[in-house]
């Protein structure tokens, strides 16, 4: 029962599946570069096209998710080498700065519009997109708060902390507007305070309120309306609303069981906007197929389940809530942008994590994945030590 989760880690029993031997878990490493590899090859077959057109160059897109990717890469190998313990101080600053960025999002001459969003800093040529910031920023606050004093999560005065640090968040976001990653932090949000022990009656309490928003949200704004019409039934607009959503239905159709070949796509063509971020899972699945996104997903689940491996061998609170935290937020964004692509919730601008086209989304992703691999190492560290 949740409410028994707050006594961790009073039996902290290492998970086979995670131990990885002294260098920590490897295979966690080697996937996590592998799908961000993948992803490179992806976005050159997904934008050569768009970007030769659009830019003269068809590399355009790919030289810069290199770039993203080798400093992921850095990061992620950076970050492993830090004792993740001394992240526990980092979690009020970590929100505070994700709080800041975010509303500098507003100010003239900071902020950066496109699509009629405005949804990035920029500073010269380089630009961040502060949300993807804020989700691990989150992450690392609520992890800190909870490690603070497990217990206090058996009221739900203790949660009341880490709700209004992700309502905050999700307040700025859903400003933007960007309406995907409100649902996605929030989602983490809830998670985190279920993962941190709390009852089913605190748990009720705070999800029905959030579910009820939703609806809401979608009524205030006319744009928002028509992309829920354009779900329900996205031929009566094929040429508006409906257009990306047939278009990616199409690309999905055109893959059948093994797809049309590597670098085949049709869809890519201009046909499919956003081909090389938030609709690359569509291109993917043209040219690889059924049995291609099948192996995606296997090894995107593998990743999934050596984080939580991760957390459960964790030999203190902190550990464990860091790790799944990450992990969770890591796989709630996945789900999101397959049920996206997929036709099965309205449209939303969401990259795929470590594949889309986007270098803020990668490098910091790659990083995050750099404090789990860390982890991973302190864990099969201290056993090693406890053998001698």
């Amino acid at each position: 029962m949740p409410k028994n989760r707050a006594k961790f880690p009073k039996a902290p029993r290492p998970a086979p599946a995670a131990r990885g031997g002294a260098f920590g878990d490897v295979p966690f490493l080697v996937a996590v570069i592998l799908l961000a590899a993948y992803g490179v090859v992806c976005v050159y077959s997904a934008s050569s096209y768009n970007a030769e057109v659009q830019y003269g160059d068809s590399l355009y897109f790919v030289k810069k998710q290199i770039v993203g990717f080798v400093l992921g890469l850095a990061a992620m190998i950076a970050v492993s080498f830090v004792n993740y313990e001394k992240l526990k101080k980092a979690g009020l600053p970590a929100l505070i700065l994700s709080l800041v960025l975010l509303a500098l999002v507003f100010v003239p001459g900071v902020g950066k519009s496109n699509y009629g969003a405005t949804r990035w800093i920029g500073f010269g040529g380089f630009t961040i997109q502060p949300s993807e910031l804020a989700k691990y920023g989150f992450v690392l606050f609520a992890a800190g708060y909870f490690a603070k004093d497990p217990a206090r999560m058996r009221t739900a005065r203790g949660a009341l902390p880490v709700l209004f640090a992700g309502l905050a968040v999700c307040a700025l976001v859903i400003l933007e507007p960007n309406m995907s990653v409100t649902m996605l932090i929030a989602a983490v949000t809830i998670g985190m305070i279920f993962l941190a022990g709390a009852s089913w009656k605190t748990l009720f309490a705070i999800a029905v309120p959030a579910l009820l928003a939703v609806p809401a949200l979608i009524f205030m704004e006319p744009y928002r309306l028509k992309r829920l019409s354009a779900f329900l039934d996205p031929w009566q607009s094929p040429k508006g609303e409906g257009y990306q959503l047939i278009q990616s239905l199409y690309a999905l159709a055109n893959g059948d069981l093994f797809g049309t070949g590597l670098f085949r796509s049709r869809q890519k063509y201009r046909f499919l906007p956003f081909a090389e971020s938030d609709f690359i899972l569509a291109v993917i699945a043209e040219e690889t197929g059924f049995v291609g996104v099948l192996l995606l997903f296997a090894l995107i689940g593998f990743i999934v389940w050596r984080g939580f491996r991760i957390a459960r061998s964790c030999d203190n609170f902190y550990g464990y809530m860091l790790a799944s935290g990450i992990t969770l937020a890591f796989t709630v964004q996945t789900a999101l942008n397959a049920l996206v692509v997929s036709g099965c919730i309205p449209p939303t601008g969401l990259p795929l994590p470590l594949v889309s086209a986007g270098n803020t989304s990668l490098i910091v992703t790659m990083a995050a994945m750099g404090v789990l691999y860390g982890i991973s190492r302190h864990n099969a560290r201290g056993k090693f030590h406890k053998m001698q």
